[in-house]
């Protein structure tokens, strides 16, 4: 409907090609990203406070609701500064460069069997790939800004996410082989029914080797979860922007919408690597106990339950990122690259010849 509307108003098929594609691009932007963030913020503020025996905000709005909305509301205001001394074409695109990589994961996340962005084959390796430009935009920030704390904050975030994205894809290509396909979307399928057919327990069916998989893929389970905390510059990995020692990190020169895009992309992120768990391990968008739709005979409900289960799963792990943060301390530079480089890489290495052996065998 949308679409002919869009050929009747500019009369030519190529435009309303290009303007209904950009407004389905941007929806998942205003719809989920941009919400959600706000709403994380706003969770953050009250799981630290809880945890430190405190109240948090409580003055705007019902519980302080309403004091994420004036922050975005103030930073849109804010003047945006740029120094005399910035490498300004590169200060000013390395926020953009940093929400795309961001932004464009979520084009391969399925939330249900209807909701998905592009059901793409390789969809694993998309993201892999896609996400390596947050990586050049925080280099691009921390160089552009001519701040010896910026560089060395932006320096410390690629060693780190080169570093942690070595386990990632080890445990991804466990997965890949026991499934045989890249897609998300697959893979949420494969995991249907209840619970005990997820891949964290061994994946579907009820044979020995799913037994034998149980251990391997739990132990798989944690590392790509402490792996994903690490590329998302998440306590105790948040060395990139140790305000103790680099008073903000790659973002210290950063003020008003900018400093927003690298706020939204961090929490956009926060829930992306959370789905990317929730797709390879606990079933993506599948119920672990049936669908009421099913019951019922209203089929149209099960894609609103599968969002739901789906975006409450990815709910729950960004709120144990933010758990974790106000728990543990914070990692020293040689203890984060001892913890991929002689842990979790070795480990994630034999999981995934043991997985080999166990799905030829």
């Amino acid at each position: 409907m949308m679409y002919d509307f869009l050929v009747d108003l500019f009369g030519n098929s190529v435009f309303a090609d290009i303007i209904a594609g950009t407004i389905q691009s941007l929806l998942p932007l205003f719809l989920f990203i941009l919400p959600f963030a706000l709403f994380a913020v706003y969770l953050e503020r009250k799981v630290s406070a809880h945890m430190q025996d405190r109240l948090g905000p409580m003055r705007t709005g019902w519980h302080g609701w309403k004091q994420t909305i004036a922050d975005i509301i103030k930073l849109i205001q804010k003047e945006d500064i740029i120094a005399t001394d910035n490498d300004k074409l590169l200060f000013n695109l390395a926020p953009i460069v940093v929400f795309v990589g961001s932004y464009a994961a979520f084009a391969a996340i399925p939330f249900s069997s209807y909701f998905i962005g592009t059901e793409l084959d390789l969809g694993i390796f998309y993201i892999v790939a896609v996400t390596g430009l947050v990586v050049a935009g925080i280099l691009m920030a921390g160089w552009a800004s001519n701040n010896k704390y910026s560089l060395l904050g932006s320096m410390r975030s690629v060693a780190q996410i080169i570093s942690y994205e070595i386990p990632t894809i080890l445990v991804m290509l466990s997965l890949v082989m026991i499934s045989g396909t890249m897609s998300l979307h697959t893979l949420s399928e494969q995991q249907t029914g209840y619970a005990w057919n997820w891949y964290i327990f061994g994946g579907p069916g009820m044979t020995l080797s799913k037994f034998l998989l149980i251990p391997s893929m739990f132990i798989g389970f944690l590392i790509i979860y402490i792996s994903t905390l690490a590329e998302v510059n998440r306590t105790p990995f948040d060395i990139p922007e140790a305000e103790s020692e680099l008073v903000s990190g790659y973002h210290t020169e950063y003020s008003g919408m900018k400093f927003a895009m690298f706020f939204l992309a961090e929490y956009a992120n926060m829930f992306a690597v959370s789905a990317i768990v929730v797709a390879l391990f606990l079933g993506g968008y599948q119920s672990p106990v049936g669908y009421f739709g099913d019951l019922i005979g209203a089929s149209w409900m099960i894609p609103i339950e599968q969002f739901t289960w789906f975006t409450v799963k990815g709910l729950f792990f960004v709120f144990v990122q933010m758990w974790l943060r106000w728990t543990l301390p914070r990692l020293r530079v040689d203890q984060l690259m001892t913890t991929s480089w002689k842990y979790l890489i070795p480990i994630a290495f034999v999981n995934l010849i043991i997985i080999g052996l166990i799905t030829l065998l």
